[in-house]
């Protein structure tokens, strides 16, 4: 059954406003354990939006955390999976989404702290943290440590991803405000909300670990990698600031990754550390 409005707003706890995101196609065992993996010291509401998922996606048993599933009619991208999502916590009067990616782990109290900090600082949309990639086996391969300060991120917004999507606590107003998620730029959707989010608000990272990323090499298909390139390309372009020659250093950067393999540069990557 759907939790009305009137039910979200009966929760307690000092996360009652806040609901974890997760899209997820197939992977039940990667929804558990990612699930599993939060330590908070109030009760956590999480939606999992199951994309089409064959077999569907069944909600496990987490102590301390009600679980929801809303189920997509087909397999249509996580474009619209989150933007379903976010329509989803909205009708719930949830406050906060806490994005998480099936096989990503959360370092404990993420959760607390992003709320707290958003809480202090409301124009805040968006406050990510910092991540440690990882491999399948849980081994680290290397770190993200994206700039904290608002201002600076938007200095470098094109240079380097501003913000570890499955990190980001997002405010759902603001997200609706500029348009939801959109499926205008496949594979890109968090830059291209990002980017949207920067216009009107402040955005931010926690300068501390909150996520474990689990780079599944395996999964990495040619097709998406150039895809999610060519959106990018297409962003950088379109908010292309000609006086800030960090954005064309991006834009030079992204262009050589489209013509780069993506297995040197992963070996790159893990070699220099980011």
């Amino acid at each position: 059954m759907t939790p009305s409005p009137a039910a979200a707003r009966a929760r307690t706890g000092a996360l009652a406003d806040v609901a974890l995101l997760m899209p997820a196609y197939n992977g039940q065992a990667d929804v558990e354990r990612t699930l599993a993996s939060f330590a908070e010291d109030a009760p956590i509401y999480a939606l999992v939006v199951d994309d089409g998922s064959t077999p569907p996606i069944v909600a496990p048993s987490v102590p301390g955390m009600e679980i929801e599933v809303l189920r997509m009619p087909k397999n249509g991208g996580i474009e619209r999976a989150l933007q379903a999502g976010i329509e989803a916590l909205a009708a719930r009067d949830f406050r906060y989404a806490a994005r998480i990616d099936a096989g990503d782990l959360a370092v404990p109290q993420r959760l607390a702290k992003q709320r707290a900090r958003m809480e202090a600082e409301p124009e805040l949309a968006a406050l990510g943290t910092w991540t440690q990639v990882v491999n399948r086996a849980g081994e680290p391969l290397f770190m993200l440590r994206p700039p904290a300060d608002a201002r600076a991120l938007r200095r470098t917004r094109m240079l380097r991803s501003p913000l570890v999507h499955p990190s980001v606590m997002l405010r759902v107003d603001a997200v609706l405000a500029v348009g939801n998620y959109r499926v205008q730029y496949p594979a890109a959707e968090d830059l291209d909300l990002f980017l949207r989010l920067m216009e009107r608000y402040d955005c931010a990272n926690l300068p501390e670990l909150g996520l474990y990323y689990e780079l599944n090499e395996g999964g990495i298909s040619a097709t998406k990698r150039r895809r999610q390139i060519v959106s990018t390309l297409r962003l950088q372009a379109r908010y292309l600031n000609v006086l800030n020659w960090r954005d064309w250093a991006g834009l030079a950067k992204n262009t050589l990754h489209l013509v780069t393999p993506y297995k040197l540069l992963h070996r790159l990557k893990t070699r220099l550390g980011a």
